[in-house]
């Protein structure tokens, strides 16, 4: 049996090393919404950090924010300063490894914009040739911090989509498709 009353994902949250910076590109390049601070310097003289939030009992939350992206998930950016702090992002294969992926409608254009905009862009676009992804086409960049991002375009769908939609069966989370669904 799942969590009663689960309904779904409201926020990822993430930490970067300085907040601005990460929130300036999250507007700027990606159009998100920076909502409202939730707290500055946040800390605890006991043990309280590692009891809640599972760090160095001695780290501080210097600011975290929400932010809001199109009609996705929200964004919670957190910058910590930790003794034991680790400043190098998982890359996707370790332990922990993550990347948001972001959903654009024309490809091409998103990936001159992000290289006009000096953002490094991994490889070139790629689309599913077999499976239940056929119809989509992804392609990766990073963030200044070192985040793994991606940005992906289904136009017509995908093979799972358009079959799920036809039988009834669960469709995944498209943001184009939020309209059709009520809250």
């Amino acid at each position: 049996m799942p969590i009663p009353g689960m309904r779904g994902m409201e926020h990822i949250g993430f930490t970067v090393p300085d907040i601005n910076a990460a929130c300036d590109f999250f507007v700027n390049i990606l159009g998100a919404e920076v909502l409202y601070t939730a707290a500055t310097d946040f800390k605890a003289n006991d043990d309280w950090m590692k009891v809640h939030l599972n760090v160095n009992p001695r780290c501080v939350i210097k600011e975290f924010r929400y932010l809001r992206c199109g009609n996705g998930t929200n964004l919670e950016v957190f910058q910590y300063e930790a003794p034991d702090q680790n400043p190098n992002p998982p890359k996707n294969s370790d332990i922990g490894g993550h990347h948001f992926a972001f959903y654009v409608d024309d490809m091409d254009a998103a990936i001159a914009f992000l290289k006009k905009n000096g953002v490094k862009v991994l490889g070139e676009p790629t689309s599913y040739t077999e499976g239940p992804n056929i119809g989509l086409t992804w392609c990766y960049f990073m963030a200044p911090w070192g985040a793994q991002l991606e940005i992906v375009s289904a136009p017509k769908g995908t093979v799972y989509d358009n079959e799920a939609k036809k039988s009834g069966k669960t469709r995944l989370f498209h943001p184009k498709y939020v309209a059709e669904t009520t809250i």
